[in-house]
């Protein structure tokens, strides 16, 4: 056990972490794991659905790397398409951009020199 208190705080702070992981990770296997069951049934969209939401929470909240849960995402789509499963592709929502004029333009000015 941790002596000094900025130690103690970690171990706190790891303890509620790794809570949250486990969950994020527990919930993102079940997912699979229906997905997998219900290949070839109607439910199939819906569960590929799941699994590909279980699968991005699981990389934002740095649970997974980004890169191994997009592999995950196209080996799960890979199999519905296999499996004749029509997987919607889903677009995130672009914030608006923002309306920009013109941009300023910078005057530039001739400096007067006199010659003596």
């Amino acid at each position: 056990m941790p002596i000094i208190k900025s130690a103690k705080k970690r171990v706190r702070i790891t303890k509620k972490a790794t809570a949250r992981n486990v969950k994020t990770k527990r919930d993102l296997r079940t997912a699979i794991k229906a997905f997998t069951a219900a290949l070839g049934t109607a439910k199939a969209g819906q569960e590929h659905q799941k699994a590909q939401s279980a699968l991005d929470k699981a990389a934002k909240k740095n649970v997974m790397h980004r890169n191994k849960v997009a592999r995950k995402q196209r080996q799960l789509a890979t199999h519905a398409k296999a499996a004749g499963v029509k997987v919607k592709k889903t677009t995130a929502k672009k914030a608006p951009a923002k309306s920009v004029g013109k941009p300023k333009t910078i005057k530039k000015t001739a400096k007067k020199t006199t010659k003596s």
